[in-house]
């Protein structure tokens, strides 16, 4: 078994993934990459973090990868910026985001993408549009507290709250609720 194959038979697989070739499957990461780099120049600048669409489509292609290729395409996106290229809000690139405030919910993006995938996998999602928005929010959730809890060490509780946490939770809330939505249309579309 490898990192592109299933161990099990998904019941959400509208890309139809699981059956695909390598090849494919790198295709998709490659777009999956350029997708997240879009939705993260979506951003309303704020310090010290911005709001964006990238919590959206992470859980997105974390719904519709899967769960392995899904983080696999959020750790390759993480690996373009490190080595400099602006995909990250704002055209941020390089070491300084993975250092600076953004740094807890930089490493909460694989991770939240897994879980998306892996909680669609088992069926939270498409047609239950109420489990589907748990998932979103619980990965929207997920997000919010890693990265709350390295600003936390580096501005201090109240801070972290203030700046790097509440005025993130309608966003997560509205961007879970489109996420659900979108899914159930893609339910609808594809017939799976």
């Amino acid at each position: 078994m490898s990192l592109f194959e299933p161990s099990t038979r998904l019941d959400f697989d509208p890309l139809r993934l699981s059956a695909r070739p390598l090849a494919v499957k790198s295709a998709f990461v490659l777009a999956g990459t350029l997708i997240l780099a879009l939705a993260s120049q979506i951003s309303v600048p704020m310090v010290p973090v911005p709001i964006t669409m990238q919590t959206f489509a992470l859980t997105m292609i974390g719904a519709l990868y899967g769960w392995r290729l899904g983080g696999l395409t959020v750790l390759a996106w993480l690996a373009e910026a490190m080595v400099g290229f602006p995909v990250l809000a704002n055209g941020a690139g390089g070491l300084a985001p993975f250092m600076g405030p953004t740094a807890g919910y930089l490493v909460s993006f694989p991770i939240i993408a897994a879980l998306a995938g892996w909680l669609a996998a088992r069926g939270w999602t498409g047609d239950r549009i109420v489990l589907s928005f748990s998932a979103h929010l619980a990965a929207n959730i997920l997000c919010l507290a890693i990265g709350g809890l390295w600003l936390a060490y580096l501005l201090g509780m109240e801070k972290a709250w203030l700046f790097g946490v509440a005025p993130f939770i309608l966003g997560a809330v509205l961007k879970s609720a489109l996420a659900a939505a979108a899914l159930k249309a893609v339910r609808v579309y594809t017939g799976r």
